[in-house]
């Protein structure tokens, strides 16, 4: 085992988009697991978009970074050390101490996962927290039921692609998806099997999903905000939900976004707009990891992962997710 242990630190806070200037690449010592910890390898570490929300000091549902001290983020690795019972050296545990090679975890903050069952990289994507995001907030959020017309933003993302796939494997009467390039549009329709999908850069987002989704949308999932929201406003039936996930059209905007200007509209609809947090939902973890695991061993529901390879990457790989880099989730590879 070497000594030395690289980890990523906060060093100022961004305004605006992120530089590297904010960050610095650590050397520290290679922590060793006190009484009930075990200490991990870390082999795949997640990037994702709600990470930028931390590096402000703004006040939020999640404490932000400390300056000057390592970043967290979802990661999946070996137990090289424990201190704990119920957990050998050798199991693969699945935990929130990323952006570092060697993590010293309570055994209580560690989920066992079993690498034969899937792919090591799928706890932090397809079966991590991103796909329990998608499967929560079409389900329970939106109150997702068959015959539903759903629309997705950020469609090509690791959410929105597993959200369209759920709710097209659930019944859904149409699924629609909006992603920022051409071939992501084409990856959504010829791969993921969404009935529509468009890109937001080529004319006004309310123009194209009224021609994609003609008869109007029930369920809107949005990742985006801005535009995409107002849009699914104006295309909303009567008695439509909104499930709101996230936000990254405004996360690095340094003045407030404007709202939706058709609000209103929710009166004549009867819809209802939720924001909702995977933390929220844990309670579906077992049932999700049944339902969705057969689909990912089936090869019913497809997913696609981006992955970068050396912790030295992992801030590079951050940025990329931000400026749309990716296609499905973002990993990096230690």
């Amino acid at each position: 085992m070497p000594d030395v242990n690289r980890e990523w630190h906060l060093k100022s806070r961004p305004v605006g988009v992120p530089t590297p200037e904010n960050f610095a690449l650590v050397e520290a010592d290679v922590p060793t697991p006190g009484p009930g910890q075990v200490l991990v390898r870390n082999e795949y570490v997640s990037v994702d978009p709600y990470m930028r929300g931390r590096m402000s000091a703004a006040k939020s549902y999640v404490d932000p970074f400390e300056l000057d001290k390592v970043m967290q983020g979802g990661a999946v690795g070996e137990v090289v050390a424990s201190n704990a019972e119920g957990i050998a050296v050798g199991d693969h545990v699945l935990h929130f101490f990323g952006w570092r090679e060697y993590a010293a975890v309570d055994a209580e903050n560690a989920v066992k996962v079993d690498p034969d069952a899937a792919p090591l990289s799928t706890y932090l994507g397809v079966l991590g927290m991103t796909g329990l995001t998608a499967y929560a907030g079409l389900l329970r959020t939106a109150s997702f039921k068959e015959g539903d017309s759903v629309f997705v933003s950020g469609a090509a993302g690791a959410v929105g692609s597993q959200v369209g796939q759920i709710a097209r494997l659930k019944g859904a009467s149409r699924v629609v998806g909006s992603a920022g390039s051409d071939e992501k549009v084409k990856l959504l329709t010829e791969e993921y099997g969404f009935d529509a999908a468009f890109n937001y850069k080529n004319g006004p987002v309310s123009e194209q999903l009224r021609a994609a989704a003609p008869d109007g949308i029930d369920v809107y999932f949005d990742n985006v905000g801005g535009d995409h929201l107002e849009a699914a406003i104006g295309s909303l039936n009567r008695d439509g939900r909104i499930a709101i996930c996230g936000a990254i059209s405004v996360y690095n905007a340094t003045e407030p976004a404007p709202g939706p200007k058709n609000l209103a509209r929710l009166i004549q609809t009867r819809g209802r707009i939720e924001g909702f947090l995977v933390g929220d939902h844990y309670d579906l973890q077992q049932q999700f990891v049944q339902e969705v695991g057969h689909w990912v061993r089936s090869g019913e529901l497809k997913y696609r992962e981006t992955v970068v390879e050396g912790i030295e990457n992992n801030l590079e790989a951050f940025l990329g997710v931000l400026r749309g880099d990716n296609t499905g989730k973002m990993i990096v590879k230690l």
